[in-house]
């Protein structure tokens, strides 16, 4: 099958947000996303730049205590590359604050923002998911983002679908091993891959197996021992399927701190931990760096934890930094 699909951005319907944060704006042609579009449609990657230092290096509301604490140890995502293959050339924008006072971005800004907070040394790229073009690597360790679902009738197995060449190259890296690929589980409330309104994510069935793949859901907050958190109400889960159970993490997004909710929100986290493990275990693979956060994940801060929701369970970046080597 190579027509008929949609690629959607995993952010909540804006219909659920507050009417201040609901509307799109268009604010003007943003600069990076018309590197992607007019004639660079052989341009793989259509910006390469660290993040503008507007995004200062302090631990936010909405992080995990964690992530300072992997700060403060010098772990920052120095040497990691993370890709964000997103919107950024549509003109839909909606508001948010990730800390640094209210924005009106494009969704594909939102997500690259939120990676690079994460691990402000990590450089961050970003890949308009409206080209077709093959998503290219670099030299490093490679995180790609996934914060959009490639949508159509249900029914189909994945090698029937007529990949273009960018979904096709993110498949091979995670098949490979090549690239942690970080991928929002989606916000329909049903188990990944799971059908709603006939429809199917076809992105998410590809990757099921995947070395390198990371499914991430979304929780309510951060979670505690002694105050636990529970999967948001909208986020899809792990389901039945045991391979896609144990390549299921779930991190908190505090939609009431920013204004932002959604599996979109949940994956940046996941690939900044990314970076930041991959910062510390320089020689590791991504499929190292993969196992090490799920393998590491807590049961013991989520209310009635099971598999079958969670997977394998709130990532920790500190217990994924904790040895002095991971194989």
């Amino acid at each position: 099958m190579s027509g008929n699909r949609w690629k959607f951005a995993l952010a909540t319907a804006l219909a659920l947000l507050p009417a201040s944060m609901a509307a799109a704006q268009d604010l003007g042609p943003d600069p990076l996303g018309a590197l992607c579009v007019g004639g660079q449609s052989n341009a793989s990657i259509c910006l390469s730049a660290t993040l503008p230092t507007a995004t200062t290096q302090a631990v936010q509301g909405w992080m995990s205590s964690d992530v300072g604490a992997a700060w403060a140890a010098g772990y920052k995502g120095k040497g990691a590359t993370i890709t964000i293959v997103d919107d950024f050339s549509s003109t839909s924008r909606f508001s948010g604050n990730f800390g640094v006072g209210v924005q009106n971005q494009r969704h594909g800004e939102w997500t690259r923002q939120e990676a690079g907070m994460i691990a402000p040394l990590a450089t961050i790229r970003s890949k308009d998911f409206s080209t077709s073009s093959a998503v290219t690597l670099v030299p490093g360790l490679n995180v790609l983002n996934l914060s959009y679902g490639m949508y159509a009738k249900a029914g189909y197995s994945p090698n029937q679908i007529g990949w273009s060449a960018e979904e096709a190259s993110i498949i091979s890296y995670a098949t490979k091993g090549t690239a942690v690929v970080s991928k929002a589980a989606g916000n329909d409330a049903v188990a990944v891959g799971g059908v709603v309104g006939g429809q199917q994510d076809y992105l998410d069935l590809a990757l099921v197996g995947k070395a390198s793949a990371i499914f991430v859901g979304a929780l309510d907050g951060n979670g505690t021992t002694s105050n636990k958190t529970k999967m948001a109400w909208y986020s899809n889960t792990a389901g039945s399927n045991p391979v896609v159970q144990s390549h299921f993490l779930v991190v908190g997004v505090a939609g009431n701190k920013t204004g932002l909710y959604g599996t979109s929100f949940a994956a940046p986290i996941i690939s900044g931990y990314a970076a930041i493990v991959g910062s510390k275990f320089t020689s590791a693979t991504p499929t190292q760096i993969t196992n090490q956060l799920l393998n590491t994940a807590r049961t013991d801060t989520l209310v009635n934890y099971s598999a079958s929701v969670y997977g394998k369970g709130e990532a920790s970046l500190s217990r994924a930094l904790a040895p002095l080597a991971i194989r």
